[in-house]
């Protein structure tokens, strides 16, 4: 085992672990790189690109793991509970990445360490257990085989309950390539299947025990900081809501408009059942993530946590589940197995549809497979996990395509062979869109979600927001561009910052959190003067070198900066997005605006310098 770090504690420590020879390495991560990419989702992503051989399958030892806190994880810093999770993603073939919040990354900072990186593959079941800046690999053969839940539990009857665990469930170690990992009950870097990845490496869990706390560059200034944000944060009107009933809230506004993704988005509204106010009589109590002021996620009477937005709709209406508790049900199961839910439900419902036009048949499934139906759904889940009969052929997830025909992609609903995590059906949202089309790792929200489309902004406030002029028709092509390119790079940079988005500019409200308040955080907690530009440039960057690992990976270009056939060719059918489609010319169009406000060229390739730049961060010692 290797010597452990001096005692002074860097800005960013991190461990270079290879499971193969059991070895650990530390070591700094420069402060000209801190400057460039701060942390979390930005340095993944330049040790992703430092440390992972081009075209590597997934699955194999060779591809590279990484967990990283960003800068301001565990801070006294509002909601700054965030880490990343990223890989090469066994599910779409390009980046994986995906941001989890809880208190396994604040614990991971105070044992001692800010990033893993992870390669090779252990010759049996292991754990990561992290103390006083240390880590050992331990056998992890006496959790092999249990859900998420159960490893948690036996993890603390061992170990002791002061400790905090990210692990995989079933899915994980069967390689499902959307399978998560998770915290707690709920929490997850669900998507691009981080979880297979940690299956394919035989490793169950990281285990952290931390009390050595975080030094502060000005500890009575970020204490005065804190109580400012957190007493300006509980005036916003939002986050009351959400901090009442959770992200089920919008579930209503969406139902309302057309918009909920039904029965595979063939339809857009579905029943009251599952509006927020149905969904909290299931609700003992609204839990939170460290250091949160929103309080979002709902502890359910059966036994787990939530359902969000995301799994109300993927695991209702998409599937066409319409009772509460069977719903609840079924988040709580994929939750345990450790799923992403949002490719669960995808490729459930698109299964569903395959069944009902005839290209797949029962006795190739296994069993009927309709829409609504409870019993199928929940043992289709399990399946998936376990790998038995169809589910062993639906844990492919978005490959699968091949195995039924090209014209079965029109139906699905993914881009980049990820399908779309958000509940919206996109087609009357055109910033969204829009969003998706572009988001680094496929179809995905949370990349962008361009809120503020449908707020009506003052002209004179959206200008200032965006520099420029904003169209606020959200079923308008124009100015999407910019749009997109805005919140693309703010989310980039919270998620550099390990702050949770919901208490940030754009993603709500137009005034939470923004560069202003980010500028000032880290100048009190490390005495690191950024200007607001450096911070926006940074997340700028990331999205570059994310589109250069694409690149590289699989030549990802305009040409796969698209969306399922359906948002295309058929209009919405119902309420007040009724008609609603995307144009393919209007589609062009606010691609070419956002290509030209990012400085990639009309086919989506970054120019040469910027790529001669990242490539001389990435050849730093």
């Amino acid at each position: 085992m290797a010597h452990s770090p001096a005692k002074e504690r860097p800005i960013c420590l991190n461990a270079l672990v290879d499971l193969a020879d059991r070895s650990v390495r530390y070591f700094e991560t420069p402060p000209e790189i801190i400057r460039k990419f701060i942390g979390g989702r930005g340095l993944n992503m330049y040790y992703l690109y430092k440390f992972l051989n081009p075209g590597c399958d997934p699955l194999s030892p060779d591809n590279v793991l990484i967990i990283g806190n960003g800068l301001l994880t565990g801070m006294l810093v509002p909601n700054s509970g965030r880490h990343n999770v990223t890989c090469l993603s066994p599910e779409s073939g390009i980046i994986g990445d995906s941001n989890i919040g809880g208190f396994f990354g604040p614990e991971m900072r105070f044992a001692g360490i800010d990033r893993l990186i992870i390669v090779g593959r252990a010759q049996s079941p292991v754990y990561l257990y992290i103390e006083n800046g240390r880590i050992e690999i331990r056998d992890a053969s006496p959790y092999w085989g249990l859900t998420c839940t159960g490893t948690q539990v036996k993890m603390k009857y061992d170990l002791g309950s002061d400790v905090e665990i990210e692990c995989i469930g079933p899915a994980g170690e069967n390689m499902v390539r959307f399978a998560a990992t998770r915290y707690g009950l709920k929490n997850a870097a669900g998507r691009c299947g981080t979880g297979a990845v940690w299956g394919s490496k035989n490793l169950k869990a990281v285990v952290a025990r931390g009390n050595a706390g975080l030094p502060v560059a000005d500890p009575e200034g970020m204490l005065a900081k804190y109580m400012e944000l957190r007493d300006y944060l509980n005036k916003s009107k939002v986050i009351g809501v959400m901090g009442r009933v959770g992200t089920p809230l919008l579930y209503d506004v969406s139902n309302y408009l057309g918009a909920i993704r039904t029965h595979n988005s063939q339809q857009t509204v579905f029943f009251n059942t599952l509006n927020a106010e149905e969904v909290h009589k299931y609700v003992d109590k609204m839990l939170s993530c460290y250091g949160c002021v929103v309080h979002c996620r709902h502890r359910n009477r059966l036994g787990g946590e939530g359902p969000e937005y995301t799994s109300e709709v993927m695991l209702g209406a998409n599937i066409g589940v319409a009772d509460t508790y069977q719903v609840i049900d079924l988040n709580n199961l994929v939750n345990d197995l450790g799923l992403d839910v949002s490719s669960t439900g995808t490729y459930i419902a698109w299964a569903v549809e395959l069944f009902e036009k005839g290209y797949l048949d029962e006795k190739e499934a296994g069993y009927s497979l309709r829409f609504g139906d409870y019993p199928a759904m929940r043992r289709l889940i399990s399946d998936i996990a376990y790998r038995r009969g169809f589910g062993d052929v639906l844990a492919e997830g978005s490959r699968l395509v091949e195995k039924f025909g090209a014209e079965t992609a029109g139906f699905l609903i993914a881009v980049k062979g990820l399908p779309q995590s958000d509940p919206h059906d996109v087609r009357y949202l055109k910033g969204f869109a829009l969003g998706i089309a572009t988001a680094s790792r496929g179809a995905d929200h949370l990349r962008s979600r361009p809120t503020l489309e449908i707020f009506d902004l003052p002209s004179e406030v959206r200008r200032e927001i965006y520099g420029g002029p904003i169209d606020p028709n959200p079923v308008s092509y124009n100015s999407k561009g910019r749009l997109v390119y805005f919140h693309e790079n703010i989310y980039a940079a919270i998620d550099c910052l390990g702050i949770c988005k919901f208490i940030c500019h754009g993603f709500n409200s137009p005034r939470n959190l923004n560069y202003t308040h980010f500028r000032e955080l880290v100048k009190l907690a490390y005495g690191l003067d950024f200007s607001e530009k450096e911070l926006e440039d940074a997340g700028r960057r990331v999205i570059d070198l994310e589109r250069l690992i694409n690149h590289r990976e699989k030549g990802i270009s305009r040409k796969d900066d698209t969306l399922p056939a359906r948002y295309f060719d058929e209009p919405m059918p119902s309420a007040r997005a009724k008609g609603s489609r995307v144009d393919r010319q209007g589609f062009d169009k606010m691609l070419d605006e956002y290509y030209a406000l990012r400085g990639w060229d009309a086919n989506g390739t970054l120019p040469a310098d910027r790529v001669a730049e990242l490539n001389s961060l990435r050849d730093l010692p």
